[in-house]
């Protein structure tokens, strides 16, 4: 049960937490901080079983007809025991946590603990993830990674234009995701945006949001390579548009998501050396 567990997380998105944990600092010193390797920590396995295991449980139609679930990239699928003891667990997981954020930055740690849970009772028991549009800007509360390294280490909040980007970001994650997922969902009943506007329209939204973001970054950030990145990732999905197949195939997305961890794992460091993500 345990490896179910640990798989329920999601630990192929960790990398893509840590990264966001990681900007505001941009070049300060915080590898002797206790208090960021208490946050680095908790945006891996605790973050993740709260937010993927959460949704996990109202899922269980449509991940039981998904060929990526049940991997280490895309989440376990849950058998009924584990469905039954997972609120408890995730609850188990965070309260350590909570104790140590009080501890160290204070009691407004548990304001951002409350944030965090209604952006994700919002997504996963409000019902946010079965309405379009509301199922991308839900998508806007990983921002919160920002904020808990703020915080929790007493570091500088990113500039805005940085926190639109990261949100936009993650939105576009999220549909991408919903690309994915597109005949499941619809098997299911689901109306997610993507489904709502129909596989070759979410795609061309795709590309423009990735458009958009390389706006952001070549107007706003220290370094072209952000905005270089996003356009060379729209011309990728362009060409996928045009002549892509229609369904993502299991080797492709897994593919995809092992490249792109790597693509975060490599660049982890030159962002927070030379701040990417600040100003110019």
């Amino acid at each position: 049960m345990l490896l179910q567990i640990i798989k329920t997380a999601r630990p192929g998105f960790w990398p893509t937490h840590v990264w966001f944990f990681v900007l505001p600092f941009a070049g300060l010193d915080m590898f002797g901080s206790f208090a960021f390797w208490v946050g680095a920590t908790y945006v891996c396995f605790p973050l993740g079983l709260l937010a993927y295991g959460w949704n996990d449980l109202g899922d269980t139609l449509t991940d039981a007809n998904n060929p990526r679930k049940d991997s280490w990239v895309f989440g376990a699928l849950p058998d009924q025991e584990l469905r039954s003891r997972l609120p408890w667990i995730i609850a188990a997981v965070q309260i350590p946590f909570a104790i140590l954020f009080v501890w160290i930055a204070g009691p407004k740690m548990l304001i951002w603990f409350t944030g965090l849970i209604l952006a994700n009772a919002c997504y996963n028991s409000f019902g946010f993830k079965r309405l379009p549009i509301l199922d991308l800007l839900n998508q806007a509360g990983y921002v919160l990674v920002f904020v808990l390294a703020s915080w929790l280490c007493e570091v500088p909040q990113l500039n805005t234009p940085a926190i639109i980007f990261g949100a936009i970001f993650a939105m576009q994650s999220h549909l991408f995701g919903q690309l994915m997922d597109f005949d499941e969902d619809k098997a299911a009943g689901r109306k997610s945006t993507a489904i709502t506007m129909g596989y070759r329209p979410a795609k061309v939204l795709l590309i423009a949001i990735m458009l958009c973001l390389a706006g952001i970054a070549y107007m706003n950030f220290r370094s072209s390579l952000v905005a270089l990145f996003m356009v060379t990732g729209a011309m990728f999905f362009a060409g996928d548009l045009c002549f892509g197949p229609r369904r993502y195939s299991v080797w492709f997305v897994t593919t995809f998501f092992l490249v792109w961890n790597v693509v975060v794992i490599c660049s982890m460091h030159f962002v927070w050396k030379y701040g990417v993500f600040l100003v110019e």
